[in-house]
């Protein structure tokens, strides 16, 4: 089994602490990026979307250039995964392109806010839909309530739940890469043949109507058009999130310098496909009037195409989806936390592959029990509202170094280089700082708290940098 290659400052650590080793094959890495993207959103933003953009065709199109933004950022991407195939993704990209800071910064905002809280609110938000099957699965219902420091702490029968799912799939995932990526590629392949048969059968056989596509209602003025617009693209690159995390599981993927920017590409492909494909049955089944500010427009829609009894397959198939993303971020996120572990930037801990699975097992265990205390703690929603700043600017601040790098590392050996270089990075970076503008603008409170937490990373950094300096001394 080829194992992922060190430089001479890091080969002491992987003589202590062990070495990942490549098992994931391009199909692999493939169904990681499209079972991390597709989760509930593509269910419940278009009926955002039509109330921002109350016209048919327009919301078509949203869906189509918010994917060749994705293609964009994918592409620019897929140059920086095969030149520097390593555990870490945007972590190891900004060390490269800006100093260690800037990636400690990115893999800090992660593991502080971005995985745990991403991981407890899609466990959370499966318990909504496991009680329509489950009715005694709820997080109104008390499991048990204990009384500590004077403080009576309830426990409630779905908090329960979600806990036993997290460390349910971070079991599997402490097993082994192969044992997660087989997961990934089952509920992967569920999900997609869910959506697939929901467009597919809804536009053959469905209730709709073709004539929705002509439907609209009177568009804002000009004057508030490109702030709607705007509202409307930052619900799709949200909906199209997790396009490049092949990139964190690097160091485990064969032949990566062909399989992690084919994997990049090939799974925002897929995806956008399927959005487009999907959001064509939502239109065709409901007229605008019907689809604006609805939130679960994926069932609603269902409902119209195939009578009141479909809602409940749709209930199943947004189940799947969150299952595949919950397993997708527990498999890949960690390896974040285990490159920077390796550069002394963390817990020591966090850098050991386990001896017999080749997993890194720590890291997976500390991101179950952060994701835990935030089910229980119920703050991951807030948290994740102040991290969407942080989330647009590591995005732009990685699209940029693929510009910088080829400046400052014209030597760095490059597999694959972005098509239409220098203008598609140039794009993709552009277009998500209209994006980060706009969502300054309109919540400036929750951009700079989440500013704030990136910040909070700082004295973070010259601890573990100043440990690191104690400990080779």
């Amino acid at each position: 089994m080829e194992k992922q290659k060190n430089s001479p400052s890091t080969l002491s650590v992987s003589a202590q602490y062990g070495e990942l080793e490549r098992r994931l094959d391009l199909f692999d890495a493939t169904m990681i990026i499209v079972g991390n993207i597709i989760g509930i959103g593509i269910f419940t933003t278009t009926g955002l979307i039509a109330e921002a953009l109350p016209d048919a065709m327009l919301i078509i199109w949203v869906w189509i250039i918010g994917g060749l933004l994705t293609l964009c950022g994918a592409l620019t991407y897929a140059e920086l995964g095969a030149a520097m195939p390593r555990a870490g993704g945007e972590y190891v990209y900004l060390k490269e392109a800006y100093g260690p800071l800037y990636g400690f910064l990115n893999g800090w905002t992660y593991f502080f806010v971005i995985n745990p809280g991403s991981i407890a609110a899609m466990a959370v938000g499966l318990i909504f839909y496991l009680e329509r099957f489950w009715p005694g699965v709820s997080l109104g219902t008390n499991f048990i309530r204990i009384s500590l420091l004077g403080q009576s702490l309830a426990l409630s029968t779905g908090q329960v739940v979600a806990f036993a799912i997290v460390f349910f799939f971070s079991t599997i995932n402490y097993c082994g890469v192969r044992s997660g990526s087989l997961v990934q590629n089952v509920l992967t392949v569920a999900k997609l043949g869910a959506i697939l048969a929901i467009s597919v059968l809804g536009l053959i056989n469905g209730g709709g109507s073709w004539n929705h596509f002509s439907s609209t209602h009177a568009l804002v003025s000009s004057a508030d058009f490109l702030n709607h617009l705007s509202l409307a693209m930052i619900a799709v690159v949200f909906a199209f999130t997790g396009w490049f995390t092949s990139t964190y599981v690097a160091s485990e993927i064969k032949e990566p310098q062909r399989n992690v920017p084919c994997s990049i590409i090939y799974g925002t492909l897929i995806v956008m496909g399927v959005y487009v494909l999907i959001n064509i049955a939502y239109v065709y089944a409901l007229p605008i009037d019907q689809m604006r500010g609805v939130v679960n427009v994926g069932e609603t829609a269902a409902r119209a195409l195939f009578g009141s009894s479909a809602s409940m397959y749709v209930s199943l198939a947004i189940i799947i989806s969150i299952l595949g993303a919950i397993n997708s971020v527990i498999l890949t996120a960690p390896r974040i936390y285990f490159a920077m572990a390796r550069d002394g930037l963390f817990f020591q801990g966090a850098a050991k592959v386990h001896p017999k699975f080749k997993s890194p097992a720590n890291s997976i265990l500390i991101q179950a029990i952060c994701s835990c205390l935030l089910i229980f703690s119920g703050t991951f929603g807030q948290l994740l509202t102040y991290t969407v700043v942080a989330m647009l600017t590591f995005s732009i601040m990685t699209g940029t170094a693929n510009l910088i790098l080829r400046k400052s590392k014209p030597y760095l050996s490059r597999p694959y280089k972005t098509h239409g270089y220098p203008f598609i990075p140039a794009a993709f970076v552009a277009s998500y700082l209209l994006i980060l503008a706009n969502a300054m603008v309109s919540r400036p409170k929750e951009g700079l708290l989440g500013l704030g937490i990136v910040g909070l990373g700082i004295p973070m950094y010259f601890y573990w940098k100043r440990k690191m300096a104690v400990s080779l001394t």
